[in-house]
């Protein structure tokens, strides 16, 4: 399998009736990333739901409809998503990967942002 550094992938083996499309988690202990100051250069918190504000905003450029295959579920220290397939992993991890595996392109994704665009800033 291809290197997902920061992102843990889970195959949820217990599928819950009341959550059938939670096939797959996606999760990284954001108090933990090593390139959490790379956010706070920007103003970001680097939190959980500020990872979410920024991937979704990445997702809604480059793959609109990969959202309607992903539920979030992220707090505090934690950004967690759910998939609901192997392909809609696959997509997720094409795009943030080279951007949150890498702290040079992470800078250079948050240096083009635009803080008023987004709701967890320090």
């Amino acid at each position: 399998m291809a290197d997902t550094f920061p992102f843990l992938i889970h195959k949820i083996e217990d599928i819950h009736p009341l959550m059938p499309k939670r096939i797959f988690s996606i999760l990284v202990d954001v108090g933990s990333y090593e390139h959490g100051d790379v956010f706070e250069q920007y103003g970001y918190t680097g939190n959980g739901p500020s990872w979410a504000e920024h991937i979704q905003a990445i997702i809604e450029v480059h793959d609109p409809k990969l959202l309607d295959h992903l539920e979030r579920d992220e707090e505090g220290d934690t950004y967690l998503i759910y998939a609901d397939s192997q392909m809609a992993v696959d997509r997720f991890l094409k795009l943030t990967v080279p951007i949150f595996s890498d702290p040079a392109k992470l800078d250079e994704h948050l240096s083009q942002t635009d803080p008023e665009e987004f709701f967890e800033l320090e």
